[in-house]
């Protein structure tokens, strides 16, 4: 995709030296959603989003489908954006409400903290969407009101059907089952073309819809350019996606499953929290679904479904889902857009694979869990500083999703209790030396596996979080 030299970039363009960053157009047909960018004065960036099996729109969704798509649009623009980090943003269709552009300043900064501490940037007081001087109101009239006091959208009488995110781990599927459970009707839905998930979620017994996200090409040029690079929210791109998914083909609900472990800082740094899973987090979770209730249908709900659990009472819950041992996987490498993927579903190098490893191990026999892995990751010494990182010891938690420090000491340590692990290289090495430098009173496994009563999980699916704790 990015081999050749693409006609949407001048071959001249200095990425980090553009000075506007503009919103060029969205249009929508026939299953197509293309969404334009550009910097300066340059060539169009068009992306491409393709629904399949599109069905015709109706009328009445007509106005909350142009919302969803407009939201789209600019979510969808940090992944170009970041490419040149200009100073001015400038929009095709003029300045936003301030509900819109609020959203949108925090996401772009906060989903962005990453990128900037990576490369040595501060983005704070830079990034400003445009915002009108009066907020007009979102399409719909009168309402009760949520979030800054805007009036909700209408309701559009959605069908009470979920999509549920599949992302080829263990979270997802613990939220498939949850809502079989209860009977719900829902359909496993991803963005991209991994065979990994389309086998996870063909293993879900659901229907399943595939959505496919096809970047400018242009992109991989301007990053052969010097553009600027790294990590992007891209949760809240999906989310984004699914928002029109949900409208375009008829669902009262989009259910992700996100623990309330993603919404810890990985680090902190000149005054500013850095979250690698901040679109994965609460703080966005309430941005985007009130958002959703007051620009697009009071009856579109988007949730986390596992957010009230841990990483650990999450993991326990998926120790009981042994059907699909032989077909997740957590290890990032295999969704690489670019680069090798490991030969087995778990690299064992990464640290989403030793956290994974490290949760299930409280919960599952030790050889059902070396039968999953291949190896025991616990019993290399040259997996030390990877999970050091883990517990953050002498490092900080790793730039991934994993859980908390403390929730991977807690795991350690109750392995470190237990006949069969503590032979372990690394458990050993816990014990003689990390253990005694812990405080023991906030080690228990116990309070990691009880739900917080935090959570937007709308009425018809709250029986399903019974299933889980």
């Amino acid at each position: 995709m990015g081999d050749r030299l693409e006609n949407d970039v001048q071959p001249t363009m200095q990425p980090r030296l553009t000075q506007v960053f503009r919103f060029t157009r969205a249009s929508y047909a026939d299953g197509v959603a293309e969404l334009g960018y550009a910097f300066d004065d340059g060539q169009e960036l068009v992306e491409t989003i393709r629904f399949p099996q599109a069905p015709a729109l109706p009328a009445e969704r007509r106005a909350a489908f142009a919302a969803a798509l407009k939201l789209l649009h600019l979510i969808a623009g940090v992944s170009y954006y970041k490419a040149g980090v200009p100073p001015k943003i400038e929009l095709a269709d003029g300045p936003l409400d301030d509900a819109t552009a609020d959203l949108l300043d925090a996401l772009y900064l906060h989903g962005l903290a990453e990128f900037a501490y990576r490369n040595g940037l501060d983005l704070r007081g830079r990034i400003s969407f445009p915002r009108s001087a009066t907020s007009p109101s979102p399409p719909g009239g009168e309402g009760r009101s949520e979030g800054a006091g805007l009036p909700k959208a209408p309701s559009l009488n959605l069908p009470r059907r979920t999509l549920v995110p599949i992302g080829g781990g263990k979270d997802s599927l613990v939220a498939v089952e949850a809502i079989k459970s209860i009977g719900g009707e829902a359909t496993a839905v991803w963005v991209g073309n991994s065979a990994l998930i389309a086998a996870c979620a063909e293993r879900t017994g659901l229907p399943t819809l595939n959505i496919q996200r096809e970047l400018a090409p242009g992109l991989f040029e301007m990053n052969r350019l010097g553009a600027w690079n790294g990590h992007i929210p891209v949760t809240a791109v999906n989310s984004a996606i699914l928002a029109v998914a949900a409208i375009l083909y008829g669902y009262d609900s989009i259910a992700f499953a996100n623990e309330r472990s993603a919404s810890a800082a990985t680090l902190e740094y000149d005054g500013q929290q850095v979250n690698h899973q901040w679109s994965k987090g609460y703080a966005f979770e309430q941005l985007l679904g009130s958002w959703l209730h007051t620009h697009v249908a009071s009856d579109l709900d988007y949730c986390s479904l596992l957010r009230p659990y841990s990483e650990l009472a999450i993991t326990r819950a998926f120790a009981k889902l042994t059907p699909y041992f032989d077909a997740f996987s957590s290890c990032n490498r295999n969704f690489r857009l670019l680069g090798p993927k490991p030969v087995d579903r778990w690299c064992g190098q990464c640290p989403k694979c030793h956290f994974v490893f490290l949760a299930l191990a409280p919960f599952l026999p030790k050889p059902r869990l070396l039968s999953i892995f291949g190896r025991n990751l616990l019993d290399d010494e040259n997996q030390a500083a990877g999970f050091d990182a883990l517990l953050e010891y002498q490092d900080h938690k790793p730039f991934e999703c994993v859980g908390e420090g403390a929730e991977a000491r807690a795991a350690m340590f109750a392995l470190s209790q237990r006949p069969e692990w503590q032979e372990d290289a690394l458990v050993t090495r816990f014990r003689s030396e990390i253990l005694p430098q812990l405080d023991g009173s906030q080690l228990a496994l116990e309070p990691w596996l009880e739900p917080s009563p935090e959570h937007r999980v709308p009425a018809r699916l709250r029986p399903a979080l019974k299933t889980i704790g």
